[in-house]
């Protein structure tokens, strides 16, 4: 995205996030969250995420000084302890990385004070499948926001935002390269430092981080609760992960062979969680058998034992959790397709709706007559032999079914946003079928 003009200087860093969001608006699609550096970053995220409605968390990097001019930065360090080096600036001064040793060691130490004080023991969020937007208040150089970019695209994020309000040409021009989408409200030539361009540009200090983190994190908050759970089924424990939105309205189990990862599957999850419901990401095969699948094609596990796997799941989460007094939502892709409507034929009184997504839910065949919960199969491009198969299988269900066309994996591979329809569709049937 390209600068539009703006009225400046900016009042203050909240005018600043507001100003941001709507241009940061049509980009926060699969499960956004905004990270903020601190400290000046953290009221401009602060601002943006209110008005997203989503949550916000800080992300600690270090700007490295060169000694005895620790002004001028020539590195950063994340909070994965990886150290990015400006080696160009390096080479200019002279300065070996070695020479820098003493420099990172005490960096590294004031990142976890920070990190103790703005998060305490709560986890690190979980940045994997997500749009992730990084925030801060401008960019001079731009080797703080590099380090954090960075750090964010080792987690494999759907994709990443930066957001800045104003930053110097040569820093804006070198970040670009460093995020999938850059946002930059201003870029003035005559740029000489960050503060120049706001009207109260004040230093903050951990407590006004604190406070303002506190404050997104009370009753008005738009955070999920996250947590990941193990599951016993018969002789094999299933990997998954509960997200609960804070006014949940229901429950749906999402069920992949070992994909729950996948940004795209999260991207269908996240739809449903903007619908009010609560998800329940679940892999149905053990690393060894995703490993078997991978390289021989076939996991060795059948549909029905795949399906008994998944009626554990789900009786898990109606007996052992809160977030499921009403039968739960199932949506079964690729492997546990048919392992979802195995697992409604098993327990009906447990499963209001289903909706499936690709793979062979013909192997479902002696369970489909026994499927009373309604049915939506969204089969996947316009390949003939996989939709004849699919109109087999719904022609044999009891219950009322519906089967839809969908892009196929060759259009959807194009960004989140395709997937996240596929998640609205899934939405929408729960919802009509409660």
């Amino acid at each position: 995205m390209n600068p539009l003009p703006v009225s400046l200087p900016f009042a203050d860093r909240d005018e600043a996030g507001r100003l941001l969001a709507e241009r940061v608006r049509p980009l926060a699609v699969t499960d956004p969250i905004a990270l903020a550096l601190p400290r000046g970053g953290v009221p401009v995220a602060a601002e943006l995420a209110r008005h997203l409605h989503i949550p916000m968390d800080v992300l600690v990097v270090r700007k490295i000084g060169l000694p005895g001019h620790e002004e001028l930065g020539v590195g950063a360090l994340g909070e994965d302890g990886q150290v990015s080096f400006d080696d160009e600036a390096l080479a200019r001064l002279n300065v070996s990385r070695a020479a820098l040793e003493s420099s990172v060691q005490a960096e590294r130490v004031e990142l976890a004070r920070r990190l103790e004080v703005y998060r305490g023991s709560r986890p690190a969020p979980r940045l994997a499948g997500r749009d992730v937007i990084v925030v801060d208040d401008g960019a001079a150089t731009g080797g703080t926001a590099r380090a954090a970019l960075r750090t964010v695209a080792r987690h494999r994020p759907a994709r990443i935002t930066l957001a800045i309000p104003v930053g110097a040409g040569p820093a804006v021009e070198m970040l670009r390269s460093e995020a999938d989408h850059t946002v930059v409200l201003t870029v003035p030539a005559n740029f000489q430092a960050v503060g120049q361009w706001y009207q109260d540009f004040r230093q903050l200090s951990d407590d006004d981080v604190t406070t303002v983190l506190s404050d997104l994190r009370g009753p008005e908050s738009a955070a999920l609760a996250e947590r990941a759970v193990r599951i016993r089924a018969d002789d094999v424990y299933l990997d998954g992960e509960l997200t609960v939105p804070e006014a949940s309205r229901g429950a749906a189990v999402f069920a992949f062979g070992r994909a729950r990862a996948d940004p795209r599957h999260r991207a269908i999850a996240a739809s449903l969680r903007e619908a009010g419901q609560a998800t329940l990401l679940l892999d149905l095969l053990t690393a060894d058998e995703g490993e078997r699948e991978s390289d021989q094609g076939d996991s060795g596990v059948t549909a029905s034992a795949l399906g008994r796997r998944l009626e554990a799941a789900v009786r898990w989460l109606r007996r052992s959790t809160d977030v499921a007094p009403r039968p739960v939502g199932m949506f079964g892709a690729g492997t546990a397709a048919p392992a979802a409507l195995e697992a409604a034929a098993r327990c009906p009184e447990d499963i209001a709706a289903v909706a499936v997504h690709g793979g062979r839910i013909d192997l479902a065949d002696q369970a489909l007559p026994e499927v009373r919960s309604p049915v939506l199969v969204l089969v996947p491009g316009t390949d003939s032999f996989v939709r004849e198969l699919a109109e087999w299988a719904v022609a044999r269900l009891a219950g009322p079914h519906e089967l839809r066309v969908v892009a196929g994996a060759e259009n959807l591979l194009s960004g989140s946003e395709e997937w996240s329809r596929i998640g609205e569709a899934a939405a929408e049937w729960f919802e009509h079928h409660p």
